[in-house]
């Protein structure tokens, strides 16, 4: 295979990558964190939740470089075409919306974010569902499937930072603890469904899931409501994860990724 097959797609792939990572470091590293400066809801995570972005970030460079091989051409390329790079400039678009506190947009953004990044993770789950090399499932089944998780959680958070009242401002009443709790529901619910879905799960989809309510029990102090159904939601998370891979390694699978499991919570899935 030529190195320059399928070039367009290779490079603009590497641009929106390029573009995207530049984004998220600079929410962090420029004059004002965005992290720390951003509207403060009741299911606001502490600021490292948002570290998955950095493992998502180095698995994705890894993929760039994966692409130029005959696998990663046959996966990259040929079936998930120009969906990356859509799924780049939607990501991209919506940090600027957050970043400058336009959260009904950003919203907005989040939703397209999760349906794009839900038509590669079913690309690769219906396409390429038998990993030839440890290459294949840590620069293209792991990124996506820890991507698919987290844009699960952004949603979620988006539609508070749009619609929430600022904890900072506003007591927690019984209507936002209502839909609180029901977002923890959602969440632990999704994790599961990651993990239990069928013979083998997807831990990566899952851990990602999990490690956000970790990070909103650490946070949410100011309503014990709110902090211990957190964390009881994280337990029962956690606990669906080390049940899927006690299962899997029991039996002998592969734990990062299974076939018919895959679930698909959010936007085309």
């Amino acid at each position: 295979m030529a190195i320059t097959d399928g070039i367009l797609i290779k490079i603009a792939n590497i641009i929106v990558f390029a573009v995207s990572l530049g984004s998220n470091v600079y929410s962090v590293a420029g004059p004002d964190d965005m992290y720390g400066s951003s509207k403060t809801t009741y299911i606001t995570p502490s600021y490292y939740a948002f570290y998955v972005w950095s493992l998502i970030h180095l698995l994705l460079l890894g993929t760039m470089v994966f692409q130029f091989t005959t696998r990663g051409k046959e996966i990259i390329v040929d079936s998930i075409q120009w969906r990356f790079v859509l799924l780049g400039v939607f990501n991209s678009v919506y940090i600027f919306f957050w970043s400058r506190h336009w959260y009904i947009l950003a919203f907005i953004l989040s939703l397209l974010v999760s349906a794009t990044v839900s038509q590669i993770y079913y690309v690769v789950k219906k396409n390429h569902s038998s990993r030839e090399t440890w290459s294949e499932e840590a620069f293209v089944h792991l990124p996506f499937s820890l991507f698919h998780g987290w844009t699960i959680v952004l949603v979620v958070l988006s539609l508070f930072e749009a619609f929430g009242v600022n904890a900072h401002t506003h007591k927690a009443g019984i209507w936002t603890k209502i839909f609180v709790f029901l977002a923890f529901v959602f969440l632990e619910t999704t994790a599961a469904a990651y993990a239990f879905a069928s013979k083998e799960g997807d831990a990566a989809g899952a851990a990602a899931i999990t490690w956000a309510l970790f990070a909103i029990f650490i946070h949410q102090t100011s309503s014990k409501f709110i902090h211990w159904s957190a964390f009881v939601f994280f337990v029962l998370s956690l606990f669906a994860i080390l049940k899927s891979l006690y299962s899997t390694i029991r039996s002998g699978g592969n734990v990062l990724h299974d076939e018919e499991r895959a679930p698909l919570v959010s936007g085309s899935s």
